[in-house]
Parts: C-alpha cells; sequence; structure tokens
C-alpha cells in the first residue's frame, strides 16, 4: 500500500480527488445554511457537529468491517487523536462555518486555499527533510499574492472579521495540523485516526452548538441526502489525505490544496449562481495556480 500511494500518478488522482470533494463542500455548506434556514452562530456549529460526528461513524463502522484490529490504540496515542479532533475537526471548523456564512463560496474556498502554503512554512521548522528553499518560498508567496487580490478594496472586494478573518483562521489551522498528521502517522491507521478524531471533534461541536443555543429545523428528504453527502466528503478526503501524508512529503501532497478553490468557484458558480468570470477571481486563481506549479516542481539536479 505504502508503494502504490507513492507513486506519481496514484498520489495525483487521490489529491485531486479529495479537494474535489472539499471543493464543492463550499456551497454545499451554504445550501444547507438556506435550506435548513440556519442563521444564528449556534445552528452554524451544530450543523457542522451533525456532519463531523456522522463522517466519523462512516468511517468507524468501515474499518470495523475491513480490520477491526486497526481501531486499537494504545494509551500513548489518546492524547495525539483528542489533540487532533480538537484542532482540525472542533477549531478549524468552529471558524469555518461561521465564516462561511458571511463570505461567499468563491472567495472562502481561494482563502482556504492557502492552508497549502501554511503547511509548506510549518513543515519547514518540523521536518528535516521539507525545508523551505527559493522555489518553495517563490510558490508560496505568489499564492498569497492570489489571497491578497481576492480581498483587495475598490474593486468588489472587502475583508470583515467575522468572514474572511474566520477562514483565514480556520486556513492556518488546518495547515498546521497536516504537518501535525505526519508527525503522528506512524503511531495509528490513518482510517483509525480519521474515526477517532472525527468522533471527537463532532461530539464537541455539537455540545458547544447546544450550549450555544443552537437549533436545526427538522431535515427533509433534500436536506439528509445533503448531510449525507457534506458527511462523505470528510470521511473520503480525511482518510485518504492522511494515508497520502503517511506514505509522502507533506509538501508534495499539501500543495495540491490549491486546487480547491479551482473546484470551489467553479462548484459555486454552477450550484449558487455566483460570479466565475471576474477579473479578480482569475487573477486570484492564476497566482494560486502557478504558485503550486512552482512549488511542486522538480529542482534541476
Amino acid at each position: 500500500m505504502d508503494k502504490t500511494l507513492q507513486k506519481t500518478s496514484v498520489r495525483y488522482t487521490l489529491a485531486l480527488l479529495c479537494c474535489a470533494l472539499w471543493g464543492s463542500a463550499f456551497p454545499c455548506i451554504k445550501t444547507g445554511y438556506a435550506w435548513l434556514g440556519i442563521e444564528t452562530i449556534g445552528s452554524q456549529i451544530l450543523f457542522a457537529g451533525y456532519r463531523f460526528f456522522l463522517a466519523g461513524a462512516m468511517v468507524f463502522v468501515i474499518t470495523c468491517a475491513l480490520k477491526r484490529k486497526d481501531l486499537k490504540i494504545q494509551p500513548k496515542v489518546i492524547p495525539h487523536v483528542f489533540a487532533m479532533g480538537f484542532f482540525q475537526t472542533t477549531i478549524q471548523y468552529v471558524f469555518f462555518y461561521m465564516g462561511m456564512a458571511n463570505i461567499t463560496g468563491t472567495k472562502g474556498s481561494i482563502i482556504n486555499a492557502s492552508s497549502s502554503f501554511v503547511s509548506i512554512v510549518i513543515a519547514h521548522f518540523l521536518l528535516k527533510n521539507e525545508r523551505m528553499d527559493r522555489r518553495k518560498l517563490a510558490g508560496c508567496l505568489l499564492g498569497l499574492v492570489g489571497i491578497i487580490v481576492i480581498n483587495l478594496n475598490g474593486i468588489g472586494g472587502s475583508f470583515s472579521l467575522w468572514g474572511e478573518g474566520m477562514i483565514i483562521i480556520c486556513t492556518i489551522t488546518y495547515g498546521a495540523c497536516s504537518v501535525y498528521t505526519k508527525v503522528i502517522s506512524h503511531l495509528l491507521n490513518p482510517m483509525a485516526l480519521t474515526a477517532y478524531q472525527l468522533l471527537f471533534g463532532g461530539a464537541l461541536l455539537i455540545l458547544i452548538g447546544f450550549c450555544s443555543g443552537g437549533h436545526i429545523a427538522v431535515f427533509d428528504l433534500k436536506s439528509t441526502l445533503l448531510l449525507i453527502y457534506m458527511a462523505c466528503i470528510s470521511a473520503v478526503g480525511f482518510v485518504l489525505w492522511a494515508a497520502l501524508l503517511k506514505y509522502n512529503p507533506v509538501g508534495k501532497v499539501a500543495i495540491f490544496g490549491c486546487s480547491i478553490p479551482v473546484f470551489g468557484v467553479i462548484m459555486s458558480a454552477i450550484i449558487l449562481g455566483e460570479s466565475l468570470w471576474s477579473i479578480r477571481n482569475l487573477l486570484a486563481l492564476l497566482c494560486v495556480s502557478v504558485g503550486i506549479v512552482i512549488v511542486n516542481a522538480q529542482p534541476r539536479e
């Protein structure tokens, strides 16, 4: 399995599949808000909790069916699993769901792409074999330019703490968690790690949502199917991403996260009817995409 996941074609295919799934989450979240009449912060967090707890349950059941012994966890690993659940699921998505209520799916997907560059920077300090060089620095800076472009004032852009600010905090959290996943990947099977951290993080989100006065109207057929799809996004995406990070350098995996805005912008345009062809969106996407190419390019001998 490790050699298969290290193949370039497999890495590209699975990483892009994860990013396509996560890109579709942006319009799905906003659609869920509209269908269920979700307006308050508590209800937004509760909605996130339902999604991630259901995703964790899915991964847990599948892991039991495939290889039950993989769910065994040593006492020394428990703090790491709780930390992953708290930061990667609870903290990250509290900010994410709050932010997505106040900005467009297009802008959210582009800002969120900067998590790839955050991962590369943090990996420089924590992983010996993934040092920053001029090529990586140039790619990261270009990607940062794309994030700035999408938020420029005076050409239809704006910045608010409760919108863009929340997504930026979420992005930094996720970038750091990607590196942490690599650090602890040898301690636990990727599916087990995903199941436990989603169950724990999702349960915390549900608790926070209820304590914040969150309430969601009764789910009908279409909103239930939407919730199941969003849970599948997390279940499939997190398992594949964790497996790729375990067997590949962080930089070679994380950089694909910059393709999320490409999928997010396209799907937001299709599902939400948001603008696809604005100069600002295209310029931001161009900067982020070129940043991906630069970071992922093989250095000459």
